[in-house]
């Protein structure tokens, strides 16, 4: 089941996949309305399926019925002694769930007559300019419904330890002015980070206002949501949960998302469950009817879009969806919001006409499976009221009754591509089988031809058909994907566009060919960066049987590659060009403002008792090789105050990285990396024992 999960979160839709991390301990507390008494565990047995079988370090969740909070309560580990209680108090990052804020923030512009949402961003923001004349037909709604065509997400040093610096929002617009449009305005909507940054700094010029400072103005202080903050406030490490993450032994500094209107808003479940009731036109006057329900509207349907289905998502003015699975089942009305960031994960789901949300929040886990959570908590609360008789069944498309195949269908053979994906596709004799070559090990999938048109595997979870529009060749996937104990999820999504290949010119071939194999080193995070826990590389590897692709970016010359693909919904988010370039003999390459560098630039440490390490005053970090004459022996760093160190073994995992845990000493690792990175200027003095 997991390996099926895994593919519904990270293949098909391109979110944070799980990552199984151990529960060291858990605490409770559970509170309900006098008549939920007789369901009080309930909450608190799903909320430990989470903790204890689903990859989720601590959870928080709480159930809102007409603007009283009828059921809250959080599981897990917080510190690694179990000494210190989660409450209900306790703040998460919510990363995307914050898109609604700021979608509320354009909103109450809106009724003010400051934005018209069908307006050229231009008109407010005169600065924003793009190398693609197209730009200028983007307009705030495209912001907010993802059809914007920008390629996705400029997020260098956004992700940062225990830092609130505002880098990554202060420079989007520079970052912008390089790129081009992956698709015209409004053709079809993707999910996409840089627009609501983009939304962030349009309610900013046009409030007069800080983007915080306006929230607590219009939203956070008019609902009376105290614990609701966003990086910019002033924050408290005890007002957090626990951090961990699978690579480190240390529990983590606070994870800070520095684009605030994209992820950056901190708030526990009865906050953003409060927050809700202006989706039901509830408690405060926040937004007009009229924009509420323009919220709700089904945007994703104004251009390529699979037919209506079972689905997560299906888009709105900021909303994930606006029909949500499996309450459309039920006839009622479900809009949902989900947010990931690296260690945070968070989902509001809200049923308007019925006045009910729920809010799961977590460390560690998924955005999807707090989503079945918060499904499972409205569901039993409707139930309880009689709004539902009974609950309906986990669906299937039925066991697969094979039938005879068009033989034109064998054209489709190939491989198909979405954002960092390249899918295998085999049609023949009636079965359409599915692989993805370029990670070894990674389970075929088979399908059987079935009268319908589509291709059905044995189980009757999935549904695959091939599809063509606007003249694209598109896998349509669908699938239920149960979750034990937590419902099911499910998936209408155009999965990925099939490439198509050609062979490269010789002299492209020629410099392709003198990278392969080899790792480009991340340059330019800030060194307190999260990246630098996680993956600061990159290595270049085609596959052999498409080797005019790096992954699922065309390669469209010597020192370009780009994604063509238009897969609407998450296939095509964050496609990024990669831009290569050669400085003083050494090659580097740029994609969303990111900038790496070739290995060739990556020297032994020196193997002497002492040196020294000193950032140049372009600020980027300085990469070393550990020679073997040196592994094994410590290495013991005078830090700068503005800098940091981290050093990763032979297969890339970081062994030790200052900012988590505060310790300049480490055994150096056979055939490993070290990276020093601080402000420019800054000076590393090593001692080797």
């Amino acid at each position: 089941m997991k390996k099926r999960l895994l593919w519904i979160l990270s293949a098909a839709l391109a979110l944070t996949p799980i990552v199984p991390t151990a529960a060291l301990a858990s605490n409770e507390t559970v509170t309900t309305s006098s008549s939920s008494q007789a369901q009080a565990t309930s909450p608190a047995e799903k909320a430990a399926l989470l903790t204890e079988q689903y990859g989720t370090t601590s959870v928080q969740y709480a159930l809102i019925d007409n603007g009283k909070i009828i059921v809250n309560g959080q599981k897990g580990l917080n510190d690694s002694e179990g000494k210190i209680p989660l409450t209900q108090e306790t703040m998460y990052g919510i990363g995307s769930t914050s898109k609604m804020f700021t979608t509320v923030a354009v909103m109450k512009l809106v009724d003010e007559g400051k934005i018209n949402l069908d307006t050229p961003l231009v008109e407010y923001l005169t600065d924003f300019k793009m190398a693609d004349e197209r730009y200028k037909q983007i307009t705030p709604r495209m912001l907010l419904n993802h059809s914007s065509g920008l390629q996705g997400s400029s997020l260098g040093s956004a992700f940062l330890f225990n830092d609130n610096d505002t880098y990554a929002h202060d420079n989007l617009l520079e970052q912008l002015s390089t790129q081009t449009l992956k698709a015209d305005p409004g053709a079809f909507s993707v999910y996409c980070n840089d627009g609501f940054t983009l939304a962030e700094i349009l309610v900013e010029r046009v409030s007069g206002m800080e983007f915080t400072a306006f929230l607590h103005k219009h939203i956070i202080g008019p609902l009376d949501l105290e614990h609701t903050k966003t990086s910019q406030d002033p924050l408290d490490s005890s007002e957090f949960p626990g951090l961990y993450y699978p690579t480190s032994q240390n529990q983590l500094p606070n994870e800070t998302v520095n684009v605030i209107g994209t992820g950056g808003i901190y708030s526990t479940a009865v906050d953003l469950a409060q927050f809700a009731q202006i989706f039901m036109r509830q408690g405060e006057d926040i937004l007009s009817d009229k924009s509420v329900l323009a919220m709700e509207q089904k945007e994703y349907s104004k251009g390529i879009w699979p037919e209506d289905a079972d689905n997560i998502i299906d888009y709105g003015l900021g909303w994930d969806s606006v029909r949500v699975f499996p309450f459309n089942d039920y006839q009622i009305k479900g809009l949902s919001k989900g947010g990931d960031t690296i260690l945070y994960h968070a989902s509001l789901v809200v049923l308007p006409e019925q006045n009910m949300a729920a809010a799961v929040l977590s460390s560690g886990g998924s955005s999807s499976t707090n989503e079945l959570l918060a499904h499972e908590l409205l569901l039993q609360a409707l139930k309880e009221k009689g709004t539902i008789k009974d609950m309906k069944p986990e669906k299937s498309f039925g066991t697969p009754v094979k039938a005879d195949m068009p033989d034109d269908l064998t054209k489709y053979s190939g491989y198909y591509g979405a954002t960092g994906q390249q899918l295998k596709v085999a049609i023949k004799d009636g079965d359409l089988t599915l692989s993805v070559p370029i990670i070894p090990g990674y389970p075929e999938q088979k399908f059987v031809y079935t009268s319908d048109g589509s291709f059905v595997n044995q189980e009757g979870t999935s549904k695959v058909n091939v599809v063509n529009e606007n003249e694209h060749t598109y896998l349509w996937f669908r699938e239920y994907a149960s979750v034990p104990g937590l419902g099911q999820l499910a998936v209408s999504q155009y999965a990925a566009e099939k490439l198509e290949s050609q062979a490269l010119s010789k002299e492209t071939e020629d410099i392709w060919a003198k990278r392969e194999g080899k790792t480009y080193y991340v340059l330019n995070e800030k060194y307190s960066s999260l990246v630098y826990m996680i993956n600061p590389i990159l290595n270049i590897s085609r596959n052999k049987e498409l080797m005019d692709y790096l992954g699922d970016k065309k390669i469209t010359g010597p020192d370009t590659a780009v994604s063509q693909h238009q897969v609407p919904g998450t296939g095509s988010r964050d496609s990024a060009e990669y831009r290569f370039y050669t400085q003083e003999g050494i090659e580097y390459f740029e994609s969303a403002g990111s900038l790496y560098v070739s290995e060739d630039k990556v020297t032994p440490l020196y193997n002497g008792k002492q040196s020294k390490v000193t950032v140049q005053p372009d600020g980027y970090a300085k990469w070393y090789s550990i020679p073997k004459a040196i592994a094994g022996k410590k290495m013991i760093v005078s830090l700068p105050e503005q800098g940091s160190y981290a050093v990763y073994d032979g297969n890339g995992t970081c062994v030790n990285y200052t900012v988590i845990s505060g310790s300049n000493e480490v055994i150096l690792p056979e055939n490993g990396t070290i990276v020093f990175a601080g402000n420019a200027g800054a000076s590393f003095n090593i001692s080797l024992e």
